[in-house]
């Protein structure tokens, strides 16, 4: 029989051990914000738009996750002349410059942010883009590997098998756990908007490790696990399907 001392060093160990890994689970820091749209929630409000004009169910983003930004945390315009701040601030973003982007990752972004037809590209290198230290290529090459790997996931499944449906935050959070890694979820926050009578969902932002910029081979799992919990958001949402 084991002494009773024993019994409750062996208890204080384990409880010990236990929060020790918690703390590690916890202790990562966010500083960067990944941010996932969900193209047809979007367009519900923003008609107008010229990504919006022609919403059908066989394009890309009715059913993958479109790329709004990848943000640095508490960081934005740097070293971007008052002159484009203020044009970028009043929202015309096409009168922003040019980005200069290969052929490769021009491609690549026209396929997953349709917003690069209203100059989305130019407004988030701008204001976020140029707090990175990469290049613009760089930065949005980056940007779409990231949005690649949520869509190459059991959250874009979850989504795309639901269109039309309620999902809630908990099956949200256990598709993230599925593919990135149990706490994954715990990183992410969603956002929804009224439409019509219901609340659809909009937006995840989705939170990353400094090495976002900074190690381009590091995985979307990895990324998320180096940053901080955060509380969820809108607790659930309709997924929405194109068209008004």
């Amino acid at each position: 029989m084991s002494h009773p001392f024993l019994r409750a060093a062996v208890s204080l160990a384990a409880i010990v051990v236990a929060g020790a890994a918690i703390a590690q689970d916890e202790g990562g820091r966010t500083r960067f914000i990944l941010a996932a749209s969900w193209q047809p929630a979007f367009c519900e409000t923003n008609q107008r738009k010229p990504e919006c004009t022609s919403q059908t169910g066989d394009r890309f983003d009715a059913t993958n996750f479109s790329l709004h930004g990848l943000w640095p945390m508490r960081k934005d315009y740097c070293d971007v002349a008052g002159t484009l701040r203020t044009a970028d601030k009043e929202g015309d973003w096409t009168k922003l410059p040019d980005l200069e982007l290969s052929a490769e990752t021009k491609a690549a972004l026209d396929k997953v942010m349709p917003g690069t037809q209203s100059g989305l590209d130019r407004h988030e290198w701008t204001k976020h883009g140029t707090c990175t230290k990469l290049s613009a290529d760089d930065y949005f090459s980056t940007s779409v590997r990231l949005i690649d790997e949520l869509n190459a996931s059991a959250v874009r499944d979850l989504f795309a098998a639901n269109i039309g449906k309620t999902l809630t935050a908990e099956a949200i959070k256990a598709a993230f756990d599925k593919s990135f890694g149990a706490g994954a979820g715990d990183r992410v926050k969603m956002s929804c908007r009224r439409a019509g009578e219901g609340r659809v969902i909009s937006e995840l932002t989705i939170g990353l490790s400094e090495d976002a910029t900074s190690n381009d081979a590091a995985s979307l799992r990895d990324l998320i696990h180096g940053a901080g919990r955060t509380s969820f958001g809108c607790d659930q949402g309709l997924v929405d399907a194109a068209g008004f």
